[in-house]
Order: C-alpha cells, then structure tokens, then sequence
C-alpha cells in the first residue's frame, strides 16, 4: 500500500515541478545565438564595409552557429560620430569608427594630427599604430568607451589638400583659401599654420557648398574626392603631402565581449589579425583607383619632395607642444608616439 506523501515530500515535490519550466526554457535561452550588430556610416560600396562584411562572415563560421550578426549601413542606426555613445549605452555591439569620430570622449585618439607624424610613410605609421601607441589608446578606450580593440587598425589612406579654382604647386599656394576639414583642432591648426583659413562642414553638405563658393577647397583623401565625385562640384588641383593618415578602429563593447566564451575571444582576435595585412592592402588599393579616377577627370595632382615634406615637419615641430593642448592630447600620449617613433631609428 502506497505510504500517504508527508508534507516535507509534497512541497519538495511540487517546486521541483514548477521549476522544471524554467530549467527548459533557460537551456532553450542559451542555445540562442548572440546577437552582433555593428554601425557603419559608410555606404556598402566602399571598401571599409566591404571589409567588415567579410570578416563578420568568418566570425559567424567560426562560431558554428553560436553568433549571427547584423550590419546596418549608410548611417542607418548611428553615424560614426555617435557610435562611440551607442557602445556604451549597449545600442550596438559593434562600430570600427575613424579615430578622428572619437576625440569628443577620448581626445588621446587624435595623436595622428601631432606634428612629428606629418607626411610620415606608412610603415612608420603603422609602427605607432601597431605599437605602443595604440596599446596606450586602446586601454583608454576600454575605459572610457567600456570597449575593446579587437587588433590592428584599418587604414582609410592618406589626406591630401584639394582646391578648386587656384593651382597647388607648393605650400605657398595655400594661403588665404578657405579650406574644409572634417573636424578636430589639430587641422584647424594645420590650415592656419599654411596661411589658409579653417572651416568645417559636414560631409553631406560638401558637395554643394564647394558648388557654392562656401570654401575655396577642403582636406580629405582621394577616395572621399572619388566617391563624391568632387570634380563635378569644382576640384581642380591637389597638393598631395600624406599630411596624415585616417584610420578605422575595430571594437566590440565590452558588455558582448565578456559575453563570448575564450575560445570565441580568440576566434575574434585571431580572425582579425589573419586577414588585417589583406585588408590593409585592399584599402589601399582604392585609394590608388581612386587616385586615378580623380586624374582622369582633371584632377591635377602635386607631390612635394620628401625634402620639402621633412623641413615642413620640422617647422611644425617647433609647436607641438602648443598642438598637443589644443587637441587635449595626453603628454603621456606625445611621449609614447615619441618612443615608438624612436624605436625605428
């Protein structure tokens, strides 16, 4: 004969059975794949978002189903200037922004505008960028941004100066135009120190205020120049001197990183760094497409000498200092650009 239940045996009994559900419905909750979305301000044609697809497909490979991902492009979600907030306030998971879009919350991240970097070559920017530098940059944006750097830098290309109407067959030919830039003290500082006059407009409204007049020419990159297709709103000539070089970031926030098993961390890291040399490479040539597209619709193009480029440098040295405060870069930052610059020698 079945004993009756005691009170102790029925109540084990009956939260055993209204915890089942919630046991099920957690297991079915971790089978779920995270969810990675990444902004990109860029349209899907150029090559960063290219780039980006390509390797969140590796990702999602990698993980065998354990993280699916989105890339919402074209500024659909967050334009590059915003997704440094978005990471942290957990309304993306990804951004790979140009370190010039996050010197309004890590001002350190606009060390390529100090001086000693100017018409460096790219091996010896990516000596900085690689080395301590942007170790140093990227504990800033651990901290400060609660994200992390997933590996190498990807580069944009070289900025350049563009006029309209007025030749640019030396530095002379600089002064007194107004020129655009996309933002930051340090090439504000950079057009004054040529005798031009600095202004900065918005990306989307460049076309039209060339068309204008507003500005006689702008600072930006052959790709931008192409892209734009700025030889229809007046370009003319540019005076190509590296001045410096743009790079994209690649972070995740950290709440999605801590998130991710080790073996998914590594997959991360790893994925990167054996694609970013390719990567690099692919950036670089649209540039150099670019660089002839602009030439074959009438874009005339001057190189200063690398003697002309090396006494420019080190005039602009004399203020570092004074561009360094400017920008509210760090002197820890200057003294690390410094070390890793001398680390080469």
């Amino acid at each position: 004969m079945d004993q009756p239940l005691s009170r102790r045996t029925f109540v084990a009994s009956a939260i055993a059975v209204a915890a089942a559900p919630a046991l099920r419905t957690g297991a079915v909750a971790a089978e779920e794949p995270l969810v990675l979305r990444c902004s990109l301000d860029t349209p899907p044609s150029h090559m960063r978002n290219v780039i980006v697809r390509d390797y969140l497909r590796k990702i999602e490979t990698a993980s065998d189903g354990r993280i699916k991902t989105q890339v919402f492009e074209s500024g659909q979600l967050f334009p590059d200037l915003q997704v440094g907030k978005a990471l942290l306030q957990g309304q993306i998971e990804m951004a790979i922004p140009g370190s010039w879009s996050l010197t309004g919350i890590v001002p350190d991240a606009d060390f390529l505008q100090l001086p000693v970097l100017y018409g460096r070559s790219i091996d010896t920017l990516h000596r900085v960028v690689d080395g301590k530098s942007g170790q140093l940059l990227a504990k800033q944006i651990e901290a400060q941004l609660r994200s992390h750097v997933i590996g190498s830098w990807l580069d944009l290309g070289f900025f350049n100066w563009y006029s309209t109407s007025k030749p640019l067959n030396s530095y002379a030919d600089l002064e007194g135009l107004k020129i655009r830039n996309n933002g930051g003290a340090g090439q504000a500082w950079r057009t004054q120190f040529m005798g031009a006059i600095p202004n900065t407009t918005p990306l989307p409204n460049v076309a039209l205020a060339l068309s204008q007049g507003t500005f006689d020419g702008l600072i930006t990159s052959h790709e931008t120049v192409a892209s734009g297709q700025f030889w229809e709103s007046g370009i003319r000539h540019s005076l190509e001197d590296h001045q410096f070089i743009g790079e994209y970031i690649p972070m995740v926030s950290l709440a999605f990183w801590q998130k991710l098993s080790a073996d998914l961390q590594q997959a991360f890291t790893a994925l990167w760094q054996e694609n970013v040399s390719a990567y690099r490479a692919n950036m670089a040539t649209a540039q150099s497409r670019a660089r002839e597209l602009a030439q074959s619709h009438g874009i005339s193009i001057v190189e200063p000498s690398p003697d002309e480029i090396e006494a420019t440098r080190r005039v602009m040295m004399i203020s570092q200092d004074q561009v360094a405060k400017l920008s509210n870069i760090s002197p820890e930052m200057v003294a690390t650009v410094g070390a890793d610059l001398s680390a080469g020698d």
